[in-house]
Parts: structure tokens; C-alpha cells; sequence
């Protein structure tokens, strides 16, 4: 694997990779902070078969994806590259656990999925303990993956 480096006066900056199976890929940094991928023919190292244009942003987006380091964040805000997800649950006036302590769900046990919160309206309660009582109007946070969470909604239903 070969980069070779070619200044461009008034452009910016060349740079030429060859990978170890023989490809040629190049990367011309504009000084302004647009950057143009290059991808070359193998059999014929001189023969460009298409280029990509990129704003800076694109091109910080990608290497960020391509090397990732401990100073750009690879995942975008909020993403924590799980396949979880967070939902809300509504505690319905027919839900089996209306008038129940929280623990009375299994909700983890069953589901793998957990209860973060409830919101009533006289404000939030985060990390409810297993006899913190559930009622009517009641809203759970429930984090978990989506098929966990879904279960858990059954559950609440009565389903």
C-alpha cells in the first residue's frame, strides 16, 4: 500500500493511494475545504472512472466514518449505536397493573426491556424502585429494543 503526495499551487493538495489489491483512489484538497474522491480504473492506473465532489462537511462526515478517533464523534447526536429505542406507555384505566407496584410488571425480566421513568402529572419520577405504585393516566419511559418494548406494551394492555 502506497500514498504519494502531489502539491497543486493554488488548488491545495493531491493525494494518491494505492491499496494492497492494486486499486488507485485519490483525494484532491481543495484549499477552500472541498475535497474531490477519484476512483481509477485497475487495469488502467491513468483513467479515472468517476469522481465524488465534497464539501467540507462531507468530507469531515466521512473520514470521520472511515477513521474514527476519540476526538470526532463517529455516531451522529443522540444515535448510541445500539438497536434500542425509547418509547412511551400509557398505564390505560383497563390496564391490569393500574393501582400494582412497578415491580409486579417483571417488565426486564419479561421483556429485557426497562422502565426509566413514569410521568404523572404531578411531574416525573425517574428510576421508579419496584413498589413505586402505578396509576391510571400514568406514562411510562420505557427503553428497550423494539421488539422488547412492543412486548412490554402488551403486557400494560393486558394483552
Amino acid at each position: 500500500m502506497g500514498t504519494r503526495r502531489t502539491p497543486l499551487p493554488g488548488v491545495g493538495v493531491q493525494y494518491d493511494i494505492s491499496t494492497r489489491d492494486g486499486r488507485h483512489v485519490s483525494v484532491v484538497a481543495h484549499e477552500d475545504g472541498r475535497r474531490f474522491l477519484g476512483f481509477y480504473d485497475p487495469q488502467d492506473p491513468d483513467s479515472c472512472q468517476c469522481t465524488v465532489p465534497l464539501d467540507a462537511e462531507e468530507a469531515a462526515k466521512l473520514a470521520s466514518l472511515i477513521a474514527p478517533d476519540s476526538t470526532s464523534p463517529s455516531l451522529a447526536p443522540g444515535e448510541i449505536g445500539l438497536d434500542l429505542i425509547t418509547e412511551r406507555i400509557a398505564i390505560g384505566p383497563d390496564s391490569p397493573y393500574r393501582g400494582r407496584p412497578l415491580g409486579d410488571t417483571r417488565a426486564r425480566t419479561r421483556t429485557g426491556a426497562s422502565i426509566v421513568a413514569v410521568l404523572r402529572r404531578t411531574g416525573a419520577h425517574p428510576s421508579p424502585g419496584p413498589d413505586y405504585r402505578l396509576e391510571a393516566g400514568d406514562t411510562l419511559l420505557v427503553v428497550g429494543t423494539r421488539e422488547g418494548v412492543s412486548d412490554l406494551a402488551d403486557i400494560i394492555a393486558g394483552g
